[in-house]
């Protein structure tokens, strides 16, 4: 069994990100694929009423900037609702599009490469496409979310299997854990499944409520070496860690500083600078005990409608913030 002492999981680091329409920044992001050299591509999925702000943002933990790929509009290369995002061995971008129903597909450097896709619910089609993940041998599993399934592809596109239909409800982030075993974020059941690599089910976590080990509306999930599973748990405004078995482990709200994007800006921007210096970003309000979206959205360290979970390879948990456009970084024992 793995340590005990996991119970002291996850200690915050630093933060990454700004918001920015256009460039340096982010806006409404709602995924983060990191490279094997530790690129971030993060999925700017902007709101669905506004085109500007819709790209791929290359950058890294570091804070260097590498560009943008992509923008609004159905074309090769574009995007109308960017969902999910994840990096194969030889460094190609995979991005879903809910509402063009496909996964497009990029060199590093952002170069568009080939798509597959077609909206549909027959074998191999998708409708609405949202978390995307890939195996070690360069297969894609992508969470047909309004098609209530997984479905697995080669990385050209071909398809090779369909499962979880009976047991999922708006899947939404999924990923393959180091024991090949693929979890999946069931958003509707307020529930994580574990599926054997042929896509049999073998085990479930969480369920409806805002207590401990309880769900609302996971929007994805990550798991470590030591079969760890961390939730990107959306409704309940937080992340969450439980153990093999399904036990909860520990909860964090958030506890993000300035990046150093943020920084530069109010250097260069001293009004800015000002007023922030006088604000409270910590006010005492009195909030609804059963809504954390309010909490989150009036103290700025918190996490407010956090999307995504990703870790790397030396154990760093990436949770990446759509409502503040940024990405809070903890140190796990993974």
């Amino acid at each position: 069994m793995p340590s005990t002492t996991k119970t002291a999981l996850i200690q915050y680091s630093m933060t990454v990100g700004f918001s920015a329409m256009e460039g340096r920044g982010f806006y409404y992001p709602s995924d983060t694929a990191i490279g094997k050299d530790g690129r971030f591509y993060v999925v700017n999925r902007s709101l669905e009423t506004v085109d500007r702000g819709v790209r791929v943002t290359m950058c890294d933990i570091d804070s260097e900037y590498y560009g943008t790929f992509g923008s609004y509009g159905e074309e090769d290369g574009q995007f109308v609702w960017a969902s999910g995002a994840a990096t194969d061995s030889q460094g190609r971008v995979y991005v879903t599009d809910e509402y063009l129903h496909r996964v497009s597909v990029f060199d590093s450097e952002g170069k568009f490469l080939w798509k597959w896709g077609t909206s549909g619910s027959g074998t191999g089609e998708m409708d609405g496409p949202s978390g995307i993940t890939i195996d070690g041998d360069d297969n894609v599993y992508v969470s047909d979310t309004h098609n209530n399934r997984i479905q697995k592809f080669a990385s050209d596109g071909e398809h090779l299997h369909t499962f979880g239909s009976e047991h999922l409800d708006l899947p939404w982030g999924l990923t393959v854990a180091p024991s090949g075993d693929v979890y999946v974020a069931d958003w509707g059941n307020d529930r994580i499944h574990r599926f054997s690599p042929s896509g049999e089910p073998l085990a479930t976590y969480g369920g409806s409520g805002r207590g401990d080990g309880q769900l609302q509306r996971p929007a994805s999930v990550a798991v470590d070496a030591n079969g760890y599973v961390y939730v990107a748990d959306w409704g309940n405004e937080r992340v969450q860690v439980f153990d093999p078995d399904g036990g909860f482990v520990i909860k964090a709200r958030g506890e993000a500083t300035l990046s150093k994007w943020a920084e530069n800006f109010l250097k260069i921007n001293g009004e800015e600078a000002d007023a922030r210096s006088r604000a409270n970003l910590e006010p005492v309000i009195d909030f609804d005990p059963d809504d954390p979206h309010e909490e989150s959205s009036h103290i700025e360290k918190l996490f407010w409608s956090p999307m995504s979970v990703k870790l790397d390879f030396s154990g760093k948990l990436y949770v990446t913030e759509s409502n503040r456009h940024r990405i809070q970084v903890f140190q796990t024992a993974g």
